[in-house]
């Protein structure tokens, strides 16, 4: 048996929920063999996951989306890193109910992924998602070395909102460390920075944009990548236009401008954790995550946990708070059924501060219908 799920976010850590799945398993099945691998599709959660399969936990004091210290971690096992960049500049470091659409900044992920190459990475999983910021990634290339200037000669403030002052960029002085890694971008999104599928028309809202900071912000984004191309070339305006570009709030295209090859999230994770070997063993796979819904067929750590298994050839259960898809839909992705919390506690206000009970429950459902 192999528990390879996601979090459910606002109320289990991946961690939490494999152990509770297990639980659940193991009132009616008491001596029954079971592996976890906690997942993450490179979102908020990729660094415990990776913690959880092995890797060391490594903290720095970087730089906060709105300018405060915040304490950052990253996995390093060897000299692979991975590093999650909603851990420096991540919505859930902003105060309760306050958002900075137009000041937020990614700067602390750069001092991040510094402190990253200072432990001897050469291999840089760079997992984007859960961001507070949409600036396009400046933030991030400025903390490793890249100069972004106005018409007075002074550096742009921090966030996307500021880019619209931007006169001249220069990226020569970014760390030449990267020359030698292998930076891998994962993300669960393949948007462009930039137009309606762009990150700010698309994920700003999310972060507090409004109606005008989104057209603000796609306006300075567009301005930054055409102030890039007078610095380096066409290729600026292609990373632009590329696959992955606009993921948490555009430090996707920073990645890209850092020379990052971009993956699907899950996909690169299974590989990082370990996931082919662990399936091998398994007989049945238990996966999941808080709502299982028309976005977890786009690149969610479920869909990618079922596609995997399917290609293997063994059997997929799944586990959420709350299900929005049909059985067909559930069958199309690989899932033969999924047990949702709310058949237990239909109310979200209930069920979700008992998300652990209730998921021991269901579990114990699985083993019923699947080991008994």
């Amino acid at each position: 048996m192999l528990v390879a799920a996601d979090k459910f976010k606002g109320s289990l850590t991946a961690v939490q929920v494999a152990e509770r799945v297990t639980a659940g398993l193991r009132r009616v099945v008491p001596e029954l063999e079971v592996e976890t691998l906690p997942v993450a599709d490179g979102g908020d959660g990729t660094v415990a996951a990776a913690v959880a399969a092995g890797f060391d936990r490594r903290e720095v004091t970087v730089t906060g989306p709105v300018g405060e210290p915040v304490t950052a971690a990253f996995a390093l096992r060897g000299t692979t890193a991975v590093v999650e960049m909603a851990e420096a500049s991540g919505l859930q470091l902003l105060p309760a109910g306050v958002f900075a659409p137009l000041t937020a900044t990614t700067y602390g992920s750069g001092e991040l992924l510094r402190a990253a190459l200072d432990a001897g990475a050469t291999t840089i999983v760079f997992g984007v998602g859960g961001s507070a910021t949409t600036d396009g990634g400046a933030g991030m290339l400025a903390a490793l070395g890249a100069v972004f200037l106005d018409a007075d000669g002074n550096p742009v403030g921090p966030g996307g909102g500021a880019l619209a002052d931007l006169a001249s960029a220069d990226l020569s002085g970014v760390d030449p460390r990267f020359a030698g890694v292998d930076l891998v971008l994962a993300s669960d999104v393949d948007n462009p920075l930039t137009g309606p599928k762009g990150c700010a028309a698309v994920y700003g809202p999310q972060k507090g944009a409004t109606p005008e900071d989104v057209e603000t912000l796609d306006t300075a984004l567009a301005h930054y990548a055409r102030v890039l191309e007078k610095a380096i070339g066409a290729k600026a305006a292609e990373l632009a236009a590329s696959p992955g570009a606009g993921g948490a709030g555009g430090i996707g295209y920073g990645a890209l401008l850092l020379g990052a090859s971009f993956r699907p999230g899950i996909e690169l994770m299974l590989d990082v954790l370990g996931f082919a070997p662990a399936l091998e063993r398994a007989t049945l796979v238990i996966t999941g995550e808080g709502s299982l819904d028309e976005q977890t067929l786009h690149g969610k750590a479920p869909a990618g946990v079922a596609a995997a298994a399917r290609a293997a050839g063994k059997e997929v259960v799944a586990v959420c708070g709350r299900l929005a898809l049909t059985p067909v839909a559930l069958g199309t992705a690989g899932i033969r059924r999924a047990y949702p919390l709310t058949d237990l506690e239909p109310d979200p206000a209930k069920s979700i501060p008992n998300a652990g009970p209730l998921l021991e429950q269901v579990s114990a459902n699985i083993a019923r219908d699947f080991l008994a």
